[in-house]
């Protein structure tokens, strides 16, 4: 019998967006997973935002815990699984920091921090080593993942979200061995769900001490979040093949499974071509496509397809909503302003056409397909010399036998 390719957003309240566990409302979550479902989608990726579950290290928040309990029992009553990512961490452009793991004495890693909801000029300690996050982190594993660990709406366990936009790991071999215990953590409390970190394009080109072998080595399965949008050799801001070669690619690194854990694009305002945005940023210039909404639909479905076609597991859009007005004066709108527009639905609530497309496409009942792996012509360990050129090298070569 055949796996069916599971479909899923990545998921914060279209009118709370990242200050919904302090904001919480039930109905509002419960009327969103309804419209995730009617569309076709089984999996909703969320994020536990670190000091909102750890306002102290040695204590979870009991109210954020039972607001977990609760998004639980909603995703069970509308027939979905959960995706729950640990210690966000990095988000949609800034970082957003425990108050407790703030130093001046620290390595900041991202311009924008906030922390107890309020953006801070601090820096931080880093969490694969201080010895404070370290017991902190084991906590929130042992207290989560025993809580909900025979929920029925538990599908994975997440160490992260682009854990690396955070904090590097000194290491490489710190990193690995930071993944190798919380994974191994969580099994022991737990042994009978998936668990993965979720890592994106960066450990494809760059060494932020969390490379796709060894930290996929340690988990049950590969995860990749891609977004041709931001990558100047993709063919363009709407490339479908980028986002299936870099699961390929994963996949071939780590030899695991793959998902497509994280991919999408921000869309201009309705009616409106695509085009590049230009803003300043914290001070700095910056330029981002945006596509049109007619654009963006074509470039989802013929990107799903070919998800299907390299052996991914599924697919995640990013993500569920674009944020009203009413959030633009506070991070990440406040600044990052394509991240006001990234969603399934508009502002208003209203479906976009790609969620249309989506809902089409899980009409189909798509299947996962047993597929060779893409062939590398190098160890990881050569991969890793240069990545970002042998990643670029290799995509190269992945377009040119598509065209054979």
């Amino acid at each position: 019998m055949q796996n069916p390719f599971l479909l899923g957003v990545n998921y914060w309240p279209r009118r709370k967006a990242m200050y919904w566990w302090t904001n919480f409302d039930a109905a509002e979550v419960s009327d969103e997973f309804a419209i995730i479902r009617d569309l076709g989608l089984s999996i909703v990726r969320f994020f536990l935002l670190w000091d909102d579950f750890q306002p102290e290290p040695d204590k979870v928040s009991p109210e954020a815990l039972k607001h977990l309990q609760t998004v639980c029992d909603l995703a069970e009553q509308h027939h979905l699984q959960l995706d729950v990512t640990f210690f966000t961490g990095h988000m949609s452009g800034p970082n957003w920091c425990p108050r407790w793991l703030l130093d001046p004495a620290g390595v900041q890693h991202w311009p924008q921090l906030v922390s107890a909801g309020k953006v801070v000029q601090s820096n931080y300690r880093n969490p694969y080593v201080d010895p404070v996050a370290l017991d902190a982190e084991r906590l929130l594993l042992r207290t989560v993942v025993g809580a909900l660990k025979d929920h029925p709406a538990i599908w994975m366990w997440n160490l992260g979200n682009e854990p690396d936009l955070f904090a590097h790991p000194p290491t490489e071999a710190i990193g690995q061995a930071w993944v190798r215990e919380m994974t191994q953590l969580i099994k022991e409390i737990d042994p009978n769900h998936l668990v993965t970190c979720g890592l994106h394009f960066a450990s494809l080109t760059s060494h932020n001490g969390l490379r796709i072998d060894q930290v996929f080595s340690e988990t049950d399965i590969a995860v990749m979040h891609s977004y041709p949008m931001y990558i100047p050799w993709s063919k363009n801001p709407l490339d479908p093949d980028f986002v299936p070669f870099t699961c390929a690619l994963t996949a071939a690194l780590s030899g695991k499974p793959i998902l497509m854990e994280e991919f999408g694009g921000c869309t201009n305002t309705p009616g409106k071509p695509s085009e590049v945005w230009e803003w300043s940023l914290l001070g700095q210039p910056r330029k981002q496509f945006m596509a049109s909404e007619e654009d963006f639909a074509v470039f989802i479905d013929a990107t799903l397809p070919r998800l299907v076609d390299v052996g991914s597991l599924g697919a995640f859009i990013w993500c569920f909503a674009d944020y009203p007005s009413e959030l633009w004066d506070r991070p990440p709108c406040s600044e990052f302003h394509h991240e006001r527009f990234f969603g399934l639905v508009r502002p208003d609530g209203s479906l976009k056409p790609h969620a249309e497309v989506i809902r089409k496409f899980a009409a189909t009942k798509p299947t996962v397909k047993a597929v060779p792996p893409l062939q590398l012509d190098i160890t990881p360990d050569e991969f890793y010399a240069d990545p970002a050129g042998h990643a670029e090298r290799l995509y190269k070569m992945y377009i040119a036998s598509k065209a054979r």
